[in-house]
């Protein structure tokens, strides 16, 4: 099918609406897709993948920190604020995965690094992500078209006009 959000287009202002809020946080843009990338290796999500490895490139990310991220504990091109960002999005994404959901060793780590405006856009921000993996999954979006629709031009049009003003 469509995207639903296609199929329900009154949803896409409030979505998006959402999104602003979090994007005014003080949250860096690099950290939020650098989650948004990885929360979406984990889900599977290869539109999200596509989208959000894109706009880190277009934010100037390297090949390296896109390649590494999937490994970040292991990679050496990692802040330790993004490490304990994707900590955070790796144990909020999975949840059933361990008894304490996002472990106080975890959460004050990123307390460490970031202040509680921060924290609440980061939490907010892998919520947005997990709905889109399960948005594009569940009704199997193919990467990269999406952005090919009348609607996603549409969408990209009023988005830039709305940053312009």
């Amino acid at each position: 099918m469509k995207n639903p959000v296609m199929v329900l287009p009154e949803a896409m202002p409030h979505l998006l609406a959402f999104n602003n809020v979090i994007e005014k946080s003080g949250l860096s843009k690099k950290t939020r897709e650098l989650v948004h990338l990885r929360v979406s290796q984990i889900n599977g999500c290869a539109v999200c993948l596509d989208m959000h490895a894109r706009e880190l490139e277009r934010a100037g990310e390297t090949n390296e920190r896109l390649f590494a991220v999937s490994a970040w504990r292991e990679a050496p091109y990692f802040t330790d604020a993004e490490r304990a960002a994707l900590a955070v999005a790796e144990a909020a994404t999975r949840l059933a995965d361990r008894p304490e959901s996002v472990s106080d060793e975890i959460w004050n780590e990123a307390a460490r690094h970031y202040n509680e405006r921060e924290l609440a856009a980061l939490v907010l921000s892998i919520a947005v992500i997990n709905f889109w993996n399960r948005v594009n999954a569940t009704t199997r979006q193919i990467a990269g078209e999406w952005a090919k629709s009348d609607e996603a031009r549409k969408w990209v049009e009023e988005r830039q006009h709305a940053h312009a003003g």
